[in-house]
């Protein structure tokens, strides 16, 4: 019997790199560095891309948008994320509520959280309050606390449509 609600898990890690705008939750961040990506490299909506696919059993973005395909050079996340979304709705689900959570040193990215929220919910054709959005860092422990680039993780909760 197939449950009327899913859970799904994403992560995402890209390091820094000069030369690249930041681009988070589809929001331009003013920094001294981008993330390095075949796409835009947006780890938030890959890792929010990655917990959905997941939650309807269809691997992660690497299998849709794979980064031998010249179609997803340099192309916008959010661009990415509309076709997981209506792969979510083919499948029958759609989004109770998604929390994320953003692992950086650099830079502060709290002020930036609305804008992220409303451009999240935008793509998705959902009310602000369905997503959350969060930052710590890693007291400046490994990779990332060395601010050598950033990672997200996201949690999703789908239920069937009506």
């Amino acid at each position: 019997m197939q449950s009327d609600y899913r859970i799904g898990q994403g992560l995402d890690i890209h390091r820094f790199q000069r030369g690249r705008k930041l681009i988070l939750g589809g929001v331009e961040i003013p920094h001294h560095s981008g993330l390095l990506g075949h796409s835009d490299a947006d780890a938030l909506l890959h890792a929010l891309m990655n917990a959905i696919l997941g939650a309807i059993g269809k691997g992660d973005i690497g299998v849709h948008f794979p980064d031998t395909d010249p179609r997803y050079k340099n192309i916008a996340s959010g661009v990415l994320l509309r076709q997981v979304i209506a792969m979510m709705k083919k499948s029958g689900f759609a989004l109770v509520n998604g929390d994320i959570t953003v692992l950086a040193q650099e830079p502060r990215l709290a002020p930036f959280f609305s804008a992220m929220r409303k451009k999240i919910a935008r793509l998705m054709q959902v009310d602000e309050n369905q997503i959350n959005i969060k930052a710590g860092t890693t007291e400046k422990l490994g990779a990332l606390g060395k601010g050598e680039g950033i990672m997200a993780t996201a949690v999703v909760l789908l239920r069937k449509s009506p």
